[in-house]
């Protein structure tokens, strides 16, 4: 069975895309850690990131640095950072976060954006991404 990120690239499941290339797609997380927080993943299902081959692993990390400093353009912060921890959605992905502080660093702590600012917030930092 497709993950839901598989049915995202797919166009069976709508998202808030901030970027995307032949092999990459960034999104807006639906369940943010902080307002920004964007997922980087291959187009490819692959569940472990250590799993992909070593050219569409460098591409994804490019695609995700492009995406990071697009991101710290719109959403003010101190650093983006960048997790992966793969245990929710069994298909590889980069977490990229605006923080201020280290406390919001948590994924036990989510915040809620609405589907307006969603939106508009995707659109801004598309249009910030070289």
């Amino acid at each position: 069975m497709a993950s839901i990120f598989s049915r995202i690239v797919a166009g069976e499941i709508p998202c808030y895309k901030v970027a995307e290339t032949d092999n990459c797609l960034a999104f807006l997380d639906v369940n943010p850690v902080v307002k920004g927080h964007v997922l980087c993943i291959p187009k490819q299902e692959i569940d472990y990131i250590f799993d992909i081959d070593e050219p569409l692993y460098v591409e994804l990390q490019q695609f995700a640095r492009r995406v990071a400093i697009g991101l710290k353009k719109v959403c003010p912060c101190i650093k983006v950072a960048v997790a992966v921890q793969g245990l929710e959605v069994p298909h590889a992905h980069i977490h990229l976060m605006p923080l201020n502080d280290p406390s919001e660093f948590s994924f036990s702590h989510h915040v809620k954006v609405d589907a307006d600012e969603m939106k508009a917030l995707a659109d801004r930092i598309a249009a910030a991404i070289e």
